[in-house]
Formats: C-alpha cells, sequence, structure tokens
C-alpha cells in the first residue's frame, strides 16, 4: 500500500521517505511519506481556513460526523488492527491490536455524546451573563509510538467535537495507522477540507509546530524531556497545552495482603503492551513478610505469558517497539543486575534481528538502580521491599512523577486510605491502568498539564469567553 500526507482534504506525496520497522522482526515494513516544514506550514494554513466553517457548524452536524468515523474505524478493525501488529508490535490476541482499536471507537463514541453548553451566570432584571466555551482553534496533535491510534484519538475526537480543526503530527515509529485512518476519513466525506489533516516530520518539523504562529493549542503525549521542550517554544505564542508525560507510577501491597487471587490485575497492570503504557505500573512495593510469596507469584505467573511476534495467535505479550526502547531495557536490566538485583525470570537478551524481550520480574530492587528510578517503559516489574507502611508511602512519592499510582489489599476501604495519601493524578485500588473514556485522565508533578478524557477534557479545546448583557 502507498501512504501519503493528507493535507486540505487531498493526499499528498512528499520528496522523500523513511522506513517504518517490523519490531518482531527487525525488518522494513513500508517507506512512509517524509514530511516537510513546508508541508507542515500547508496543513496549519488549511486548518486556519478551515476553522470558521467547522466552528460554525450546528452541535449535531459534529456529533453526527463523530458518529460516522466511530462507525468508519468499527467497519475497518481489523485492517487497522493488522496494520498496528506490524508496526508496533501488539498482539493480535488479549488486549493487544483489536483492544486498541475497539478502544478508539469507544472514545469516539463517548466523545460524540459529551457537549459544553453555555451556562447562565447571572439572571436578573437587570442583567444576564452566560459564560460560553468557544472552540481553541487549529489544533496539533502529537503523538507517541505506544498507543499510535488510541492516543491520535484522544487528541483529535474532542478537538473535533469541539469545533477546532487538527494537523496531527504522529511518531515515526508508527505513522502508518494513522496515515490510514486519516486516508479513510477523507475519501469516505466526512468532514470538509482542511478539518482534518496529517503530516509526519522529523524534529525539524516537530519544532515548527511548538513555535508555530497559526497553532492555537498543542496536545501531545509521550516524555518529560519533549514535554519540557514544546513548553519552552509554546511560550513564545502562549499557546494552550495539554500535556500526558511520562509516569515511573507505583504500587503498594499492604502487609498481609493475599495477591494471589489478584495476580492477573496485577501483571496486565503492569505488562500490557509489553509494558509500554505511560499509566503502566513500574515500581511493587511489598512487605518484607509478603515478599517472597508476592515474587514468587509473579514469576510463576509470567511463566504462562507467551511473548513473541503479535501476529502469531497465541502471543500475549509483543515486541518492544524500536530499537532505541530495547537498548534501553537491556541497559536498565544490566545496571540493576550489577548492583545485585536478583533477576526472577527474563533478563536475557534474546537472539533474533526483533525487539521481543522476555518479561523480567526483578527481586531485591532498590532506589538505587535506574530501572526503579526511571521509567523503564518495557516488559520489567522490579519488586521492593518495604518494612514500614509510612515509609513505603514516602518512597512511592518521592520522585518529580505523578500519573498513576495504586494500593492493593484484602479490605478495599484500608487500601483506598493508602492511595489517597499517592501523590498522582489517578489512584487505584486493587487494579492500576484501568482508563474509562468518561473520566478524567491527567498527571500531577511532572507528569503533565491538563486532563484528557470526559467533559473535563473536551474543555481543555475550548475557551471561556464571557457575554454580558445589559437589559
Amino acid at each position: 500500500m502507498t501512504y501519503s500526507l493528507i493535507i486540505d482534504g487531498k493526499a499528498v506525496d512528499a520528496r522523500e521517505s523513511f522506513d517504518v520497522i517490523n519490531p518482531a522482526t527487525g525488518e522494513v515494513l513500508a517507506a512512509c511519506p517524509q514530511g516537510s516544514v513546508a508541508d507542515l506550514d500547508n496543513a496549519v494554513a488549511a486548518a486556519k481556513r478551515a476553522f470558521p466553517g467547522w466552528a460554525a457548524k450546528r452541535d449535531a452536524e459534529r456529533q453526527e460526523a463523530l458518529g460516522k468515523i466511530a462507525d468508519l474505524i468499527e467497519a475497518h478493525q481489523a485492517e487497522l488492527a493488522a496494520l498496528i501488529t506490524a508496526e508496533q508490535g501488539k498482539p493480535q490476541a488479549g488486549p493487544g491490536a483489536p483492544f486498541e482499536v475497539g478502544g478508539c471507537v469507544a472514545w469516539t463514541r463517548v466523545t460524540q455524546g459529551l457537549s459544553v453548553e453555555p451556562e447562565v451566570l447571572i439572571d436578573t432584571d437587570e442583567e444576564r451573563v452566560e459564560l460560553i466555551r468557544e472552540p481553541v482553534g487549529v489544533v496539533a496533535s502529537i503523538t507517541p509510538w505506544n498507543w499510535p491510534l488510541m492516543i491520535a484519538v484522544w487528541h483529535v475526537m474532542p478537538a473535533l467535537r469541539a469545533g477546532c480543526t487538527v494537523v496531527m503530527k504522529p511518531s515515526p515509529y508508527t505513522p502508518l495507522s494513522t496515515l490510514r485512518l486519516v486516508q479513510m476519513i477523507t475519501e469516505a466525506g466526512i468532514l470538509p477540507a482542511g478539518v482534518l489533516n496529517v503530516v509526519t516530520g522529523d524534529a525539524e518539523v516537530g519544532d515548527r509546530i511548538s513555535g508555530h504562529p497559526d497553532i492555537d493549542k498543542i496536545a501531545f503525549t509521550g516524555s518529560i524531556a519533549t514535554g519540557r521542550r514544546i513548553m519552552e517554544r509554546a511560550g513564545s505564542t502562549l499557546k494552550r497545552l495539554t500535556l500526558e508525560l511520562g509516569g515511573n507510577d507505583a504500587g503498594i501491597v499492604l502487609p498481609g495482603t493475599d495477591m494471589s487471587k489478584r495476580m492477573e490485575d496485577l501483571f496486565w497492570g503492569s505488562f500490557i503492551n509489553a509494558g509500554q503504557t505511560c499509566s503502566c505500573l513500574k515500581r511493587l512495593y511489598v512487605h518484607d513478610d509478603d515478599y517472597d510469596a508476592v515474587c514468587e507469584g509473579l514469576a510463576n505467573f509470567v511463566g504462562g505469558i507467551k511473548v513473541g511476534n503479535g501476529a502469531e495467535p497465541d502471543t500475549l505479550i509483543g515486541p518492544l517497539s524500536n530499537k532505541m526502547q530495547f537498548d534501553k531495557i537491556v541497559e536498565l536490566v544490566e545496571d540493576a543486575r550489577t548492583k545485585g538485583a536478583r533477576i526472577l525470570t527474563g533478563g536475557e537478551k534474546p537472539n533474533g534481528k526483533g525487539y521481543i524481550y522476555p518479561l523480567t520480574i526483578i527481586a531485591d530492587a532498590t532506589e538505587e538502580m535506574r530501572v526503579v528510578n526511571e521509567e523503564q517503559f518495557g516488559p520489567v516489574l522490579p519488586v521492593i521491599r518495604y518494612g514500614d507502611l509510612d515509609d513505603a508511602i514516602a518512597r512511592a512519592n518521592a520522585l518529580e512523577v505523578g500519573l498513576g499510582a495504586s494500593a492493593w489489599g484484602n479490605d478495599p476501604e484500608e487500601a483506598a486510605k493508602v492511595a489517597r495519601k499517592l501523590v498522582a493524578g489517578t489512584r487505584w485500588v486493587n487494579r492500576h491502568g484501568v482508563l474509562n473514556p468518561t473520566v478524567p485522565m491527567g498527571g500531577v508533578k511532572q507528569s503533565g498539564i491538563g486532563v484528557e478524557f470526559g467533559e473535563e477534557g473536551l474543555r481543555e479545546y475550548t475557551t471561556v469567553q464571557i457575554l454580558s448583557i445589559a437589559k
């Protein structure tokens, strides 16, 4: 298949291309067009031209458009899921590529039904004052490689629903599913020309987005370091920002907790998408008295999970998405090993050309190890001992991140008391990483700015404007 940029409702060829690699095999999957700064400028100009007309559409028309997009994604679920498996590595089984596409449908349908109605703040014989939320304008969506299509939907659908126009920039590791989705939407004629555009590109294109004078808002999901750079450059034009950044989520198992019945929830909360999820559990604190039992339970559970090529029907965990991430995981595990950690499962770099890495449980992990202090973003879980619960809470809160956290206990209410002491945007009890399109998600500290999902997330794509009337 040939892939193109989509600008102003038309397929646009780029002068150059780059290779997209299948992470399961290490082989070239496809050639992708390499967008330029000029392409970006054209896409932004198209979005700016289209904005007044799209913003003026009746609310019901924008709702109808999102409904058609949801139907389109659903009708092409198998094709899009196959692309995600090929470019990103998610399996076809379990919570893999079809799960991601199904999530795209669900989030689009929920967003379709949301609204931000005008609020009457004052209504007297003398005056009426209304609060009206207007669309912010042209939105740039910069998406990562871990959930390429799902996160694109998280950015784009509330923007469209609010009346904004969009320029998308997918990760160069995983651009194909996004390019294909925008191509489908364009060919189906669901949106007016210029309302939804997609441009690939390198760091130069990303820098241009951050400082572009005609982009009103940026929605970015990715690393803290990149988020900082975007924020610095966006300051020149005071752009609105939604930043969902790194997490390094901690989980605490309360003393005396029987984890035998919760091992599956703990596993998927830590290892979904091979751990390449911002809201995965990445540091597990376990009391001394329960430590060996929890470590043994985890090691036994991961032993029954097949890791491999996501195209194989019985694979539940796929590869790391790219060589950069693979090399980082190898480095972090070796650092832990040299500092005295016990590797209970995995931990060995396999032979082969792809980026498949075994599920790795690390015992006797400490905060002196990089695998604890850095967000590893891979199929690795360090298990850390504690003797005092308050000390565990303090250690869990010690990092400058706060996306998610969890507490696990026999009594959910007692565990909830611990969860409330954890500093994070979402605090789960007896589960981790569970998201819902109606429930806002966002980080505290350096894990982000703003929220996504639900009406709170929709408001992020609007500005507050007041209408004040003297009667």
